[in-house]
């Protein structure tokens, strides 16, 4: 089955990057934003949408986990948030790229993509986060030109775990979804990944998810994407 994969799609937050480092201090700005400083309101927002305060993780499959700032915002509206949605939406996309330019990649993930697209394999980006904040990710870390597809959650293909990002993947760079392996730390990306009939759906442990979370949807769990240069040495594109 390897040999047919000719791309990768990569899933961002807990798979390019490490996701408590990231997005640990960028959920707790923007509770404190929703709830205009109020420290238990925002304590109620971050666990009702799945954070572990003491660990400062998200639960796997949960919004902070695998949601979009418009999932996130109603949700949070929902616990008691300043509205509107849209409003405070955008409020979470702006926090949210602002925090991509001091994102921490995952160790190994930055020199494996460049060995992978030296390889032959067209990758791409497909996050819940919006695609400007792909962007400011990639270009903060050198990879934009490693990357011939990015995708967010805003970018008109519809969210996860739909199959609209891996589909738009495809007809972008003209190969049909059995060719394409979907890499990714959560449920959402594997299901996406069933949805659109992609060639092999692989999970990494580099995120909010364990291998029980993982192996029921996964072809493969890897440790980190790190791993998927000598997963894919011996059936290079």
């Amino acid at each position: 089955m390897k040999d047919a994969i000719k791309a990768i799609l990569f899933d961002k937050d807990g798979t390019l990057l490490d996701f408590a480092a990231t997005f640990a201090p960028a959920y707790r700005q923007a509770a404190d934003l929703a709830t205009r400083g109020d420290p238990e309101l925002a304590r109620h927002l971050l666990t009702g949408t799945g954070m572990d305060i003491e660990t400062e993780m998200a639960a796997a499959g949960s919004l902070l986990a695998a949601g979009n700032s418009e999932e996130i915002a109603a949700a949070w509206i929902a616990l008691g948030a300043d509205g509107p949605r849209d409003t405070l939406s955008a409020e979470l996309d702006h926090i949210f790229t602002q925090a991509m330019h001091a994102a921490t990649a995952l160790p190994g993930v930055p020199a494996a993509v460049k060995a992978l697209r030296d390889m032959g394999y067209t990758l791409g980006v497909a996050s819940s986060d919006s695609e400007a904040a792909i962007r400011a990710f990639l270009s903060g870390k050198s990879l934009t030109d490693t990357f011939s597809f990015v995708c967010g959650y805003d970018s008109g293909h519809g969210p996860k775990p739909e199959p609209g990002m891996l589909l738009a993947f495809a007809r972008d760079i003209g190969l049909p979804p059995s060719r394409i392996a979907m890499i990714g730390d959560n449920t959402h990306d594997l299901e996406m990944a069933r949805a659109a009939g992609a060639g092999l759906a692989i999970g990494v442990l580099s995120g909010t998810s364990n291998r029980d979370d993982l192996a029921v949807l996964a072809d493969d769990v890897l440790q980190d994407a790190a791993e998927l240069v000598s997963y894919f040495a011996e059936s290079p594109a």
